[in-house]
């Protein structure tokens, strides 16, 4: 059948994203009061591409990671918000519904290993087993992709390490089995906190190969949640700058690390060590982070941030600076061009 004009020029389909999480709110109930960890987040994570969520420690990053596989206790939960893997909401699934998606079509990989790893059973029952959970494949089959799962994150002699224990392994060797663990099923999504931390940097560099190798071959998006700004510059697509339970900067990593909108993301860069001169004193953002229990009305940043003004005792609204850039500040970091822009 012949194409029309109009038929031939219509623009292809887009893609939807592999997640998109949407004014997502996880809060703690506790005798002290509400603890907002998670405060009307937002991002999306298309297929194939890696998200580096970076921020201090108690900025949220991890919670938001726990939220979206369902694995956040009481006094915790989900309060608002949707999170929607392939457009179905994980917020309003049952507990076995989740079970049937983690570590099948998502997969988390923690930052202490011992969270995946049983330590009274040997690896390759706690693999196989993982295998065999989610598919109808025979045991040798299962064995064997396991053995290649181990040599992928550069475990040496595979088939004698899957019949060692947990304890039997450094800590750096029982995180290599847990990446492993969550690479078995070529997962749609996997949720990576802070995994290569207590790895040397060979290793890490070489899983970091190998995650980068699988999103692209397989089509696995990643949220990668750290605090190392060198390992999302060599690692992510996008990156989501959070602080006290919320977004404050999000965009192409390359544009963000190279020219930060807003202040505190100015602040994390220049706190890199390799960023600061030879003999000069290490720069750092002052103050603490606040309590999430009491945070200060307006920006929570305005008393650890040099640009603060009266204006900042306002709550700034999140929204795009400049094209594909957003930041919540009243005073981003911008050139005269684009501040008359």
């Amino acid at each position: 059948m012949a194409v029309t004009p109009a038929a031939a020029t219509q623009p292809a389909p887009v893609a939807a994203p592999t997640l998109e999480v949407r004014n997502l709110r996880t809060h703690f109930f506790t005798r002290a009061g509400v603890v907002k960890a998670v405060d009307d987040v937002s991002f999306t994570v298309g297929r194939g591409k890696v998200l580096g969520l970076v921020g201090e420690s108690g900025s949220g990053k991890t919670v938001t990671g726990f939220s979206i596989l369902g694995l956040v206790d009481p006094p915790g939960r989900i309060t608002g918000g949707e999170i929607l893997f392939h457009g179905q909401n994980l917020a309003k699934l049952s507990e076995e519904e989740m079970r049937r998606l983690r570590g099948n079509r998502i997969a988390m990989i923690f930052q202490d290993p011992m969270m995946t790893l049983n330590p009274v059973l040997r690896v390759d029952t706690q693999m196989i087993e993982t295998v065999l959970a989610h598919e109808k494949v025979s045991k040798e089959e299962a064995r064997q992709r396991s053995r290649d799962a181990l040599g992928m994150v550069g475990i040496p002699s595979p088939d004698e390490r899957l019949k060692s224990y947990p304890h039997q392994f450094s800590g750096g060797m029982r995180q290599r089995v847990a990446i492993a663990i969550a690479l078995l099923h070529r997962p749609e999504l996997i949720v990576a906190d802070e995994p290569t931390t207590a790895l040397d940097v060979t290793i890490q560099a070489q899983i970091l190969a190998e995650v980068q190798k699988l999103c692209a071959e397989t089509g696995t998006a990643m949220i990668w949640i750290t605090h190392d700004l060198s390992v999302v510059a060599g690692l992510a697509d996008d990156i989501a700058v959070m602080y006290a339970g919320r977004v404050v900067e999000k965009g192409a990593v390359g544009p963000v690390l190279d020219a930060p909108l807003h202040p505190y993301t100015e602040g994390l860069i220049g706190s890199v060590p390799s960023r600061n001169k030879r003999g000069e004193p290490l720069r750092q953002i002052p103050g603490m982070t606040p309590s999430l229990l009491s945070l200060p009305p307006g920006c929570a940043f305005r008393g650890r941030c040099p640009k603060a003004q009266d204006k900042c005792r306002e709550e700034p609204p999140f929204g795009e600076v400049l094209p594909g850039r957003e930041a919540r500040c009243f005073f981003p970091n911008l050139t005269p061009a684009e501040a008359a822009a």
